[in-house]
């Protein structure tokens, strides 16, 4: 069973553009049915674009970082350099009066303070630019998470064979009546389109009365004729059966579900044809 696909972000119905004949055999991988991407594609234009942007703020921010850095680096080296200028002049202490002395022992006391603010500052300055920086790559990252979504919806909007063999169109529910799928259809995600079988082994499932279930037996043989072609007969076993019987609503006739394998292959043996099974019953 083939489907339309499930859009992530997307729940509204899909454009069918393209879709493979009933009836038609395809190979392992050949397209079977393509949706519009134009929706797609204008989304995956504007992630890819603000994932740009956002990878541009990183890098813009990561040499804001390490300019800012070197500006501390110079500030405290300055503030070091001072210090040091400053506790020189404090060997000089008792060559000097009392006031060059106090104005000597305040300017080391500033130094110190200043370099000490400046180390600390520059941690918690460190700090907040590493924390904003942090927070564009977790932007970029969830950025680079929605492009790769839209990147793998792009991918859904073409359907190709898992396997090879016939394909056989679902009927759905289109225009007020059920019907195959067609080309610029509006299809809603999750929605049966196809099916891909072997046409080397067909099955016709017919309904038995529960009056005929006696009938049934393993190896049973069986006649089908098809509606569309009333000379072709075909030979058929049957392949199982039901143990339970079930009516439709309102209906006191029961019947079993059964299931006839043909023997032959015929080009004309296609999916959701009508057919009648006649059993061979030996009589006693």
């Amino acid at each position: 069973m083939v489907q339309s696909p499930r859009i992530s972000g997307q729940g509204s119905r899909l454009t069918l553009v393209q879709l493979a004949l009933n009836g038609s055999t395809v190979q392992e991988g050949e397209v079977l049915a393509e949706f519009d991407p134009t929706d797609q594609l204008e989304a995956d234009r504007q992630a890819e674009a603000k994932f740009e942007d956002l990878g541009h703020q990183v890098e813009q921010k990561l040499a804001e970082n390490e300019a800012e850095a070197a500006k501390r680096r110079l500030q405290l080296s300055q503030a070091e350099s001072e210090l040091a200028d400053a506790e020189i002049e404090l060997r000089k202490g008792p060559l000097l009066s009392e006031i060059d002395r106090l104005k000597n022992e305040t300017k080391a006391a500033a130094a110190r303070a200043k370099v000490k603010s400046l180390r600390i500052s520059s941690e918690h300055r460190e700090a907040a630019e590493q924390s904003a920086l942090r927070v564009l790559e977790l932007q970029r990252e969830r950025q680079r998470v929605a492009l790769d979504r839209v990147h793998n919806n792009l991918s859904k909007l073409k359907l190709t064979a898992p396997l090879g063999g016939m394909v056989a169109l679902e009927a759905t529910w289109r225009n007020g009546s059920m019907g195959h799928a067609q080309e610029g259809d509006q299809i809603y995600p999750g929605r049966p389109l196809l099916r891909i079988f072997d046409p080397s082994e067909m099955e016709v499932a017919a309904y038995v009365a529960e009056t005929d279930r006696g009938a049934l037996h393993p190896g049973q043989t069986a006649v089908v004729e098809l509606d569309a072609y009333p000379d072709v007969r075909f030979s058929a076993k049957l392949a199982s059966a039901s143990p339970v019987a079930a009516s439709a609503i309102g209906s006191p006739i029961k019947t079993f579900l059964a299931r006839f394998r043909l023997d032959q292959s015929d080009a004309r043996l296609l999916p959701d044809l009508s057919a009648v099974v006649v059993l061979q019953v030996d009589e006693p």
